[in-house]
């Protein structure tokens, strides 16, 4: 690696002209950029989260799933990495027919959708998606960012259009735009037991009370509470709470539910989760 007063030490501020956020670089490139040019990673030169020093995750108070279908395995690990970072749990593809099939076993809060993609145009995806009832909310990421390029995604059926290269802090935005909907789009608070659960921003109370748990007990909370009185598969559970990439210890899920079990009970929340034997779990009053 050259200095940075070498030849190649402008990459930085080449960076900085492109107002392209080091979040959306490869890991291992940040590492070694950080590395030796520590003065350029420093607040308020840096645009992201991921450059902080305290790399506490959930900070934002929001929980999101969304869909990322995009091509660019690097751009698509580091924006999921810097959209971890305010408690979103991302579920990448870079194909058009896996993300038909995703959308089908999951729901998801959001879609990021790229349109240049190995099995066709992006835009396809869209009305494909609108004609199964679905109104989850769309973004476009992608180099084609001219007015016409912009009229003809959003006419198809997307919800906003962000051209590349981008700030996070701006797809961030975006995402709570889309996101806020009318009541009758939006998902609407619970009432179970003792407890008023709030599925948008992941807030539990208890008789007025907040009860604060770990992310993923509340993450298998909320799908449990959706369902109440219904058994809820495991392999749905584990859907709500792990993306699809991530690998699952065979135990993870019992162990959360044991600790919720636990908790709810502590809290005198009013309800009980069951084991239905091999098959999953149902949330019931008490």
């Amino acid at each position: 690696m050259p200095s940075q007063d070498g030849e190649n030490g402008s990459e930085i501020e080449h960076l900085a002209a492109l107002q392209l956020c080091c979040s959306l670089m490869s890991t291992s490139r940040l590492r070694q950029l950080r590395q030796h040019y520590p003065t350029a990673f420093q607040a308020p030169q840096c645009c992201c989260n991921l450059c902080s020093t305290n790399e506490e995750s959930g900070q934002s108070g929001k929980t999101m799933r969304i869909l990322l279908i995009e091509d660019e395995r690097e751009l698509a690990d580091a924006l999921s990495v810097a959209l971890s970072k305010h408690g979103i749990v991302t579920d990448h593809t870079m194909h058009l027919a896996d993300a038909v099939e995703l959308t089908r076993q999951n729901v998801y809060d959001a879609i990021l959708l790229d349109r240049r993609l190995p099995d066709g145009e992006g835009l396809a995806f869209i009305p494909q998606l609108r004609r199964t009832g679905s109104d989850t909310p769309i973004i476009v990421l992608t180099a084609r960012n001219e007015p016409m390029e912009r009229v003809e995604g959003l006419d198809l059926g997307a919800d906003d259009y962000l051209g590349k290269p981008f700030l996070v802090e701006e797809l961030m935005a975006r995402l709570r735009a889309v996101l806020r909907r009318p009541p009758t789009l939006a998902e609407l608070q619970m009432a179970v037991g003792r407890m008023v659960i709030d599925p948008l921003h992941l807030n539990v109370t208890v008789g007025s009370i907040p009860f604060d748990i770990p992310r993923r007990e509340l993450l298998v909370l909320v799908a449990l509470a959706k369902r109440k009185d219904k058994t809820v598969l495991r392999s749905t559970l584990e859907a709500a709470v792990y993306n699809y990439e991530e690998e699952i210890q065979s135990n993870a899920l019992d162990a959360h539910i044991s600790r919720l079990r636990k908790r709810l009970l502590e809290a005198g929340a009013g309800v009980a989760v069951h084991n239905i034997r091999g098959v999953g779990y149902l949330l019931r009053e008490e």
